[in-house]
């Protein structure tokens, strides 16, 4: 994980998900590991030990702004994870630089070059962020977007420098993220069982952010194949009249074996949630049609679905889309270069 992808998994930066109607508090989920202290190694470098005591004298420096929203063990994860990042940089070129006789100076300017951006890339960028550039004039932020775009391309330059002396170097890294035990309740599953992935995710077919990560969920899916398994656990918002509904539909949907279509169908047509357009989808869907209005009008599945939310609450979700990777905690609809940070991350971890 690189510090650029660790910086997306501050969630609480975005507005990337729906939320509840009124604030609530949150618990601290019990089953959360806090079993490493100062004098852990939470890497190594060719033999060479890096503890928490040393990670956190940086990452502990940070100021609280720099997360937004996050959930302090979130924010704190990624703080200490792009200092050990950093600092597990700087020593291999340091390394490096003494193999090969020269100064960290004169390696870096060797083999880390950002070429400054264009007048066409710098005027592409403005186009593009308008929310960021608060309605200024090219003129007038020119100068501050060619700084950012050439850091940036510096930053980028130096993490590909850094991967490719990985590649020569023994290099781990045992830091734990924050982790919670997620159960699949008993809902749909796509994936083996033995996948090392376990992928679920708390949703609400009313939510405009749900709707926006389902894309990106099935980009997922698509690039890990056999390595992930994918659990959709119900998480209907209050505010969100249609969404409760919805989700007791689509267990009547299980029923009969089509929970994975009518899920697909629901989030392609997210303003036919009344309750004539959850019977129509089903019929649509060649399903029992009987049956499933019987179930429907009978509320047959409110217990599951409202089992579904308590463990949501209990686990500390607070808006949708909420997703577990493998018990890590990635809030909303976050980018797929946020999944696959967590996925990649998880996969290197299980590597004998």
């Amino acid at each position: 994980m690189t510090s650029r992808i660790a910086a997306l998994l501050l969630t609480g930066l975005f507005v990337v998900g729906c939320s509840r109607s009124s604030a609530q508090p949150q618990r601290v989920p019990a089953t959360q590991r806090q079993s490493q202290g100062p004098t852990t190694v939470v890497a190594t470098l060719d033999g060479q030990s890096i503890t928490l005591a040393e990670v956190d004298a940086q990452a502990l420096q940070q100021p609280a702004s720099n997360f937004g929203g996050a959930r302090l063990s979130q924010a704190l994860y990624v703080a200490r994870r792009t200092v050990l990042d950093e600092m597990v940089g700087d020593r291999l070129i340091a390394a490096a630089a003494k193999t090969q006789g020269v100064t960290i100076d004169a390696l870096l300017a060797r083999e880390v070059q950002a070429q400054a951006p264009t007048p066409a890339e710098i005027e592409a960028w403005y186009k593009a962020n308008p929310a960021r550039v608060q309605g200024a004039p090219l003129d007038a932020v020119r100068n501050a977007i060619r700084e950012f775009l050439t850091n940036e391309r510096r930053t980028a330059a130096r993490e590909a420098f850094v991967d490719r002396l990985k590649q020569t170097a023994s290099v781990t890294i045992s830091l734990d993220p924050p982790r919670v035990e997620v159960s699949e309740g008993g809902r749909p599953a796509r994936g083996a069982a033995s996948a090392p992935i376990t992928l679920i995710e708390f949703s609400d077919f009313q939510c405009p952010f749900c709707l926006r990560a389902h894309p990106t969920v099935e980009q997922v899916l698509a690039h890990y194949g056999d390595k992930i398994r994918f659990v959709y656990r119900h998480y209907p918002l209050p505010n969100h009249p249609q969404a409760r509904p919805a989700a007791e539909a689509a267990v009547c949907a299980q029923d009969q074996g089509k929970f994975w279509e009518y899920h697909d169908r629901l989030f392609a047509n997210p303003t036919k949630l009344a309750t004539a357009d959850l019977k129509a989808h089903a019929a649509a869907l060649g399903l029992d049609v009987a049956r499933f209005n019987g179930c429907v009008d009978t509320r047959a599945h409110q217990a599951d679905v409202a089992a579904d939310v308590n463990a949501g609450n209990a686990l500390g979700v607070s808006g949708t889309p909420a997703f577990f990777i493998n018990g890590r905690m990635l809030d909303g609809a976050q980018p797929y270069e946020a999944f696959a940070a967590i996925i990649d991350d998880e996969l290197t971890r299980l590597r004998p």
